[in-house]
């Protein structure tokens, strides 16, 4: 079987080692990261103030040579402050439209649970089809087009909680944490005298991503291992697992494209079982409703997800 292109694992390596640079001490998550972009899938970042979900954002824009936009989003915020909006100019009797921050390869969302639903509600279209309608015109989104966007989990007031279908619309979500100690002091040793954000230079540009992008399709997975994917979504669906509301078939997908990018980061051209077990909670855990039961008994769906997948049957 066929090797992945020696460049394209050069390119992702010399990602993870800018990554590095700038958050310290969290590999899993950097990979995690690299995986849902290499799988063209949206990002939620869900963790308490100041553990660096937005620095680990603006590194991932200045290693790709890319368009970046940042939104923080607040409550009085439109969908035109994120789509944009006509204005009509009086010299030439027409309208002239002014793109929003949307149009751009990397949107940084920051905050996203403090617009109302209404402007939440504006990004659907475009983390799902990659376009925006606009007073009925439909706008082509730049290729690649990635949003991350981060949340705090513990900060609800003046917050609206993300309805279960923009969660479905994220790829992956997954949490930072805090550094160990000896992590935590090379941090504050790197930001001594500058930001390491400063001194980071750009690896691949918008063509070059989208080239491994497509190098992550042509990863082979057998039919048994699409089969465990497939029985992991559907066990989702069974209430006596725990839960109201399963995954979707958009998650299904999503699963299985994760699963590919999982492959190639570990530099295989085809996919294992431990590769969709590995990405189970991130891939999953989000899209969930814990039933009445659950809930009551304080379960969290991503130990419930957990439980799945160890007593679902794994292929040989």
């Amino acid at each position: 079987m066929a090797e992945p292109q020696t460049s394209h694992l050069e390119t992702i390596g010399q990602m993870r080692t800018r990554l590095k640079q700038v958050i310290r001490g969290k590999d899993e998550v950097i990979d995690l990261l690299l995986n849902a972009v290499l799988a063209n899938g949206h990002v939620l970042l869900d963790d308490v103030p100041g553990v660096g979900k937005t620095t680990l954002a603006k590194a991932l824009a200045l290693t790709v040579r890319a368009e970046f936009k940042r939104i923080q989003f607040t409550s009085d915020m439109m969908p035109s402050d994120i789509l944009g909006s006509s204005v009509f100019n009086q010299q030439s009797g027409e309208f002239k439209f002014y793109p929003g921050p949307v149009f751009a390869n990397i949107l940084l969302g920051d905050e996203i649970n403090r617009a109302s639903p209404r402007t939440q509600s504006a990004l659907l279209e475009a983390m799902s089809e990659h376009q925006v309608s606009i007073e009925g015109v439909r706008y082509d989104l730049p290729k690649p087009f990635l949003v991350i966007a981060t949340e705090n989990p513990i900060e609800y007031f003046g917050t609206f909680p993300l309805p279960e279908a923009q969660l479905d619309r994220f790829a992956m979500r997954f949490s930072l944490g805090y550094p160990d100690s000896a992590e935590e002091l090379a941090m504050l040793n790197d930001r001594w005298q500058d930001d390491p954000l400063d001194r980071l230079e750009p690896v691949i540009d918008c063509a070059g991503l989208m080239e491994i992008q497509k190098s992550v399709r042509a990863v082979t997975m057998e039919r048994s291992v699409q089969e465990y994917a497939r029985e992991l979504v559907a066990a989702t669906r069974d209430p006596e697992n725990g839960f109201s509301l399963g995954a979707s078939p958009r998650a299904l997908l999503d699963f299985a494209r994760c699963a590919q990018a999982h492959a190639l980061l570990d530099g295989r051209t085809f996919v294992t079982p431990d590769d969709v077990s590995a990405l189970a909670v991130p891939v999953l855990a989000h899209r969930l409703v814990l039933n009445r039961k659950s809930s009551h008994a304080g379960s969290r769906a991503a130990d419930l997800v957990a439980a799945v997948v160890k007593k679902t049957r794994v292929p040989v």
